[in-house]
């Protein structure tokens, strides 16, 4: 698949403290870790609403989740060029094993290169197609949401990734957008062919619709890698712009707010201080790295209750990265959620349970799992490309333990013990 729609894991040290194990974010070893943290999120707020108890409240009854709700990433081997596998038998993989929802970046920078028609080399013009004065290459998004759409499979696309001829260099890590109106224009292009009714649905009168829903404006601005600290100003403007043009092209449409990680609570208090910001997203992301699954559960009571205490807690949570990474032994990036192959499994069986139970309570939209496959060819000094459910080893895909618990937690989740042919099918519902 071409790089159009990829979404890239760089936790590198050149992109500055992303995930320390200092006493300040490595919270989640002990139990007086994490009062600590409570307590820091308390005086941050000012307030009791973020004091509230850490634990969901008792579930009688566990109802299954609505279809859409269990997602992983979709990135590295599965779209990068020099790795031979078929995104669409992957997508199957991913339905068989209980996915319904994949997270994808759309990738600006490989969809529109140039600004003008005139600069595109004659060899390449029948590639693109003019967007109110705009040219765009939809094939590798065509791709990946054709594949999806046979399956029934939503897409979650993260606009990532700015061409050259609108970057602003940011010395610690990705461009950013030098200018709000570029970005938000390829944004409703994306909603123009892909969501409601869009264009694309009807070049394609042979696949099922499932139209693009939920659109997010870009990934973890709040560290230094995405985006120039401190953040919150210059990507709200961004977001606003974004936010505006989604809307004129459809309404209906909601925006995801960029994914907040590492202290994420903090991260949104300061979107929030700028004022009149909580009509400029529909739904809030996070990010949720810790050690353990109770970890990641805390982390994300506490983003609900910053959310409250800022008069903003009837709004959607959806966690959009969960992972923990089996690179124990492998990497030097030493963060103190990387386990081995039986421990990521573990940590995933007893983490899908937990979102089941206190789902409701959270308002939890939906979860995805960080990642579906990961680049494991040696050497990889990035803790990151051991997430993946499976692994891709030159040239080669196995499974690891940790696609098994996602499966069987999945499934636990649709109250189903078989899946269909597609995401929303299941031949055997759990009694």
């Amino acid at each position: 698949m071409a790089s159009g729609a990829r979404l890239v894991r760089r936790r590198d040290a050149s992109a500055g403290s992303l995930r320390p194990r200092s006493a300040a974010v490595g919270w989640a070893r002990r139990l007086l870790a994490l009062v600590a943290l409570a307590a820091l999120v308390t005086a941050m707020a000012g307030g009791s609403a973020l004091a509230r108890s850490s634990t969901a409240p008792a579930t009688t009854k566990v109802t299954a989740v609505p279809k859409g709700f269990v997602g992983v990433d979709a990135d590295g081997p599965l779209f990068a060029p020099q790795t031979p596998l078929n995104f669409s038998n992957q997508v199957k993989s991913m339905v068989a094993n209980g996915v319904q929802s994949i997270r994808v970046a759309f990738s600006w920078a490989a969809a529109e290169p140039v600004e003008n028609e005139d600069q595109i080399p004659a060899p390449y013009e029948s590639y693109f197609t003019d967007v109110d004065g705009h040219p765009i290459d939809f094939s590798a998004t065509d791709a990946v949401v054709d594949a999806a759409a046979r399956l029934h499979v939503t897409i979650l696309p993260t606009i990532l990734y700015t061409p050259s001829w609108d970057a602003e260099r940011n010395p610690t890590g990705i461009a950013m957008p030098k200018r709000d109106a570029p970005y938000a224009a390829y944004a409703a292009a994306l909603v123009q062919r892909y969501g409601p009714g869009g264009v694309f649905w009807s070049e394609h009168p042979g696949l099922p619709q499932v139209p693009i829903t939920m659109v997010q404006i870009w990934n973890e601005p709040n560290i230094a890698y995405y985006w120039k600290q401190p953040f919150a100003k210059g990507y709200v403007a961004l977001l606003r712009a974004a936010h505006q043009a989604i809307k004129a092209a459809d309404p209906s449409v909601q925006v995801v707010l960029g994914s907040l990680t590492n202290f994420a609570w903090k991260s949104i208090g300061q979107i929030y201080e700028l004022g009149n910001t909580r009509s400029l997203f529909d739904i809030v992301a996070v990010n949720a790295f810790t050690q353990t699954p109770a970890d990641v559960m805390l982390y994300l009571r506490l983003m609900r209750n910053a959310m409250s205490h800022f008069d903003d807690g009837k709004k959607p949570l959806l966690a959009t990265e969960l992972s923990w990474p089996s690179a124990v032994g492998k990497t030097s990036q030493k963060y103190d959620f990387n386990t081995t192959p039986a421990g990521q499994a573990r940590d995933i069986a007893q983490l899908l349970p937990l979102i089941g139970q206190q789902r409701v309570s959270l308002g939890l939209a939906g979860f995805y799992y960080y990642t579906w496959i990961g680049n494991e060819t040696p050497p990889q000094p990035l803790a990151f490309n051991y997430a993946g459910l499976l692994r891709y080893d030159n040239g080669k895909v196995s499974v690891k333990p940790a696609l098994g618990a996602f499966k069987t937690g999945a499934l636990a989740l649709e109250q189903c013990r078989q899946k269909g042919s597609v995401a929303t099918s299941c031949l055997s519902p759990a009694s």
